[in-house]
């Protein structure tokens, strides 16, 4: 299950100040049951605009963590929020088999 959000930096922030947030606030999501992982990427012409992956081994694990959040992760939350702007773009189920190209096989 992947969650995919965009992140949209304000004017005065930059992408870094919010690559912080997100390491520190990941650090403490990644404890939980189910949590698989995390990625921030900038987008190649203009960097104030990421996307944000967080993958889980299902929607219920990932809802579970949201059911009773980190009062440490609310905290960080909230002191980016002024200077960013959080849209979800979706939830994905992993798929049931995905093709690569020849040499590009993930293990």
């Amino acid at each position: 299950m992947k969650f995919i959000f965009e992140v949209k930096i304000k004017d005065g922030y930059q992408a870094e100040d919010y690559a912080d947030a997100w390491l520190r606030a990941s650090a403490i999501i990644q404890q939980a049951p189910g949590a698989r992982g995390t990625e921030l990427h900038r987008k190649l012409d203009d960097p104030t605009q990421l996307i944000a992956i967080a993958r889980w081994d299902s929607k219920a694990a990932r809802d579970a963590m949201e059911a009773t959040p980190d009062p440490r992760v609310k905290h960080i939350i909230q002191s980016a929020a002024p200077f960013v702007e959080i849209r979800l773009l979706g939830e994905y189920a992993e798929p049931e088999w995905v093709v690569y190209p020849p040499g590009q096989e993930k293990s």
